[in-house]
C-alpha cells in the first residue's frame, strides 16, 4: 500500500512540473511575440471606452473651480469594417496627412499708401441678421463699408428676431473692447450713439446686395447731406466679393480673422474643448447640419417620415421670411442641395477609410429624430462626442439657450480640429473653412453631395455593394476637395445681375487671393521649415490662453 502511494505520489509532481513546463513556454513565446512583432497603427489610439483621468488634462480652467465628470460614452462593440480602402488597409497617416500649403501665409497688412481713419462724416448704426456665422460675416463687412462712406461705426446689433430667438448682445458673444481697439487705425467704433443723436432721424436703408464701393461712396455716402445717422436693416451679403480696392479686402480679413475674436468666457470653454477632444488623439470635427431648422427651411424630407416631412413643412410656411415655400425634395437631393443624413455620412466617412476608433466631435445643435436617426453613425463611429459629453452641465449653463454662444463653442472646436467635414455647406461650413485656409489651409474635406447621393441611392436599391471599388470611387471623387490653396471661384459663365454675384465663392469661404501671400523659399530654408513657422505662429493650439485666439492666431 505504502509503495503504491509513493507511485502516484511522483506521477502527480511529474504532472505538475510538465504543467509549470508548458505555463512557462507559453508566457516566453506570448513576450517574444509582443516584444518583435510589428505595432498596429490602430492600437496605438486612445483606448475609445477610457476617459482620461481630470489631472491629465492641460486646460485653462474657468474663473470658478468646476469639475469635470466623465461623460458615459456608449459601450458599442467595434463593427467590421465593410469598406477596406482603395488599398485594402487603412494608412492612418495619409487620412490624417494635412494638404501642401504651397507656403502661402497670411498678409493683411494695409499698404502704404493706407492712411488713419479721416474725420466721420456720421454714424452707421447695424442690425445684424441670421445665425452667427451670417452676422460675423456682415459685421466685418459693415466695417468694411464704415471705412468706405467715413463713418463712425456704433458697435452691432445682433439678430434677436431669427429662428433661434437668441438674446445676446453683442459683448456677450464677442471681446467688444478688444474689437474697438484693434480696428482703431482703420475705423472709430464706439459703443453707443451720442445721447444728442439718439432721437434725431435717421435714414434706414437695407443696402443693395453685393454692391461695391462705388454704390457705397456715391449712392450711401450722399445720404450724410441730410442725415447725421444711417441705420444698416441688414448686414449680410451688402458687400460685394471680388473687385475691390486690395487695401479693403485686407481689411475685411483683419476684421474677421484678427480683431472679431469671442468673449473670454466662450474662448476659455472652447479651449477645454479642444484639448478634451485632444486627449483622444486626432479628431474629427463633424458640422453635421441635420438639424430641424434647415431641414424646414431647405425642403429636405429624405428618408423621413410623412409625420415629420408635414412637421418640416409647416415650420417652412409659417416662417414669414423663409420666401420659398413649395419645395421638391427629391429635385432638391439630386441637385446636392440638401444636408446628408447621418447614415449617409457614416458611408462616407467608412469609404473614406477611417477606423471606427476616431474620435468625431459633433459641432451641431440637436438632431432631427435624435438617438434614433443617430444610431446608423453611432454603430460605425462609437466616439461621437459633444459639448454636453464634454463638460459638464455647470460648465454649459451659461451658453445654455443662447444658440450663437453655443455655436460659437462648435467653432472654435471645428476650427481647430485636425480634419473638418460639413454634411452641408452652409453659413457655418463656409466660415470654418475660411478660417482654416487663414490659418494655414488645414484638411477640410467638402462632400460632394451631388454625386455622393447618386451612389447611396445605387446602394440603397442594391445595384452597388459595399467594396473596394465604391471606396476607391469616394476617395477619387474627393481627393481635390480636401482644402489645398487655390484662388477664389468667380461667378458662374453666362451668369448676369444678381445671380452673377450669387454664383460667386464668398469672400469669407477663401481669402486667397486677397489676404494670402505666397512665400518663396530660400536656398537655407525648404518649404517644410516654412510650413513648420507658419504653423507654429498662427496655430490656436500653441501657447497659453491669453494668446489663444489673439490677433496672432485668429481669433
Amino acid at each position: 500500500m505504502q509503495k503504491k502511494r509513493w507511485r502516484k505520489l511522483g506521477l502527480l509532481r511529474r504532472m505538475l512540473t510538465c504543467a509549470i513546463a508548458l505555463i512557462s513556454m507559453v508566457a516566453l513565446f506570448s513576450a517574444h511575440l509582443l516584444l518583435f512583432s510589428p505595432p498596429s497603427q490602430v492600437s496605438m489610439l486612445p483606448d475609445p471606452y477610457t476617459l482620461p483621468m481630470q489631472h491629465e488634462f492641460r486646460y485653462q480652467k474657468l474663473s470658478t473651480e468646476q469639475s469635470w465628470i466623465q461623460p458615459h460614452l456608449p459601450k458599442v462593440p467595434v463593427p467590421a469594417l465593410k469598406l477596406d480602402g482603395a488599398n485594402g488597409s487603412l494608412d492612418l497617416n495619409k487620412l490624417w496627412k494635412q494638404p501642401p500649403n504651397r507656403n502661402f501665409t497670411p498678409c493683411v497688412e494695409p499698404s502704404s499708401s493706407y492712411s488713419a481713419p479721416q474725420e466721420t462724416r456720421g454714424y452707421l448704426l447695424v442690425h445684424t441678421n441670421g445665425g452667427l456665422n451670417q452676422m460675423r460675416a456682415g459685421i466685418c463687412d459693415m466695417v468694411a463699408v464704415a471705412r468706405i462712406i467715413n463713418a463712425t461705426l456704433v458697435v452691432p446689433e445682433l439678430d434677436k428676431r431669427s429662428f433661434w430667438q437668441d438674446t445676446s448682445k453683442f459683448s456677450n458673444v464677442f471681446d467688444e473692447d478688444y474689437f474697438i481697439t484693434s480696428l482703431a487705425n482703420d475705423v472709430k467704433i464706439i459703443k453707443k450713439l451720442p445721447k444728442e443723436l439718439r432721437t434725431a432721424t435717421r435714414a434706414v436703408k437695407q443696402f443693395r446686395s453685393w454692391s461695391g464701393i462705388d454704390y457705397y461712396e456715391q449712392e450711401i455716402a450722399s445720404l450724410w447731406d441730410d442725415y447725421q445717422v444711417i441705420r444698416a436693416a441688414k448686414s449680410d451679403s451688402r458687400l460685394a466679393n471680388n473687385n475691390l480696392p486690395p487695401d479693403i479686402q485686407k481689411l475685411r480679413c483683419r476684421a474677421c480673422y484678427q480683431a472679431l475674436r469671442f468673449s473670454p468666457h466662450i474662448e476659455a470653454m472652447g479651449k477645454s474643448l479642444v484639448d478634451r477632444m485632444r486627449a483622444y488623439g486626432p479628431y474629427i470635427a463633424l458640422h453635421l447640419r441635420y438639424e430641424k431648422d434647415m431641414l424646414a427651411f431647405s425642403g429636405c424630407t429624405h428618408d423621413l417620415s410623412i409625420e415629420e416631412a408635414n412637421e418640416l413643412t409647416a415650420i417652412r410656411e409659417n416662417t414669414s421670411y423663409w420666401k420659398v415655400k413649395d419645395i421638391d425634395s427629391n429635385e432638391q437631393r439630386a441637385k446636392g442641395y440638401c444636408p446628408l443624413t447621418p447614415k449617409e455620412v457614416g458611408i462616407l466617412l467608412t469609404a473614406l477609410g477611417f477606423p471606427p476608433t476616431t474620435p468625431i466631435y459633433i459641432a451641431a445643435g440637436e438632431i432631427y429624430g435624435g438617438d434614433y436617426r443617430m444610431a446608423d453613425l453611432t454603430s460605425l463611429f462609437p466616439m461621437l462626442m459633444n459639448k454636453e459629453k464634454l463638460a459638464t452641465v455647470e460648465e454649459l449653463d451659461p451658453f445654455s439657450n443662447h444658440a450663437s454662444q453655443m455655436a460659437a463653442l462648435d467653432y472654435i472646436v471645428s476650427v481647430e480640429s485636425d480634419i473638418f467635414i460639413p454634411s452641408y455647406s452652409g453659413n457655418m461650413a463656409r466660415a470654418v473653412e475660411g478660417h482654416r485656409r487663414f490659418l494655414g489651409h488645414r484638411k477640410t474635406i467638402s462632400p460632394d453631395r451631388k454625386l455622393l447621393v447618386r451612389i447611396f441611392d445605387k446602394i440603397a436599391n442594391g445595384t452597388m455593394k459595399d467594396s473596394k471599388k465604391l471606396s476607391s470611387r469616394i476617395i477619387e471623387i474627393h481627393k481635390r476637395r480636401q482644402g489645398s490653396p487655390r484662388k477664389r471661384k468667380g461667378p458662374i459663365s453666362g451668369t448676369k445681375g444678381t445671380f452673377r454675384f450669387r454664383s460667386e465663392e464668398p469672400f469669407y469661404v477663401n481669402p486667397l487671393p486677397d489676404c494670402l501671400c505666397q512665400k518663396k523659399s530660400t536656398r537655407n530654408e525648404n518649404s517644410t521649415d516654412i510650413v513648420i513657422n507658419h504653423l507654429s505662429i498662427w496655430s490656436g493650439r500653441v501657447g497659453d490662453l491669453s494668446k489663444w485666439g489673439s490677433g496672432q492666431n485668429g481669433f
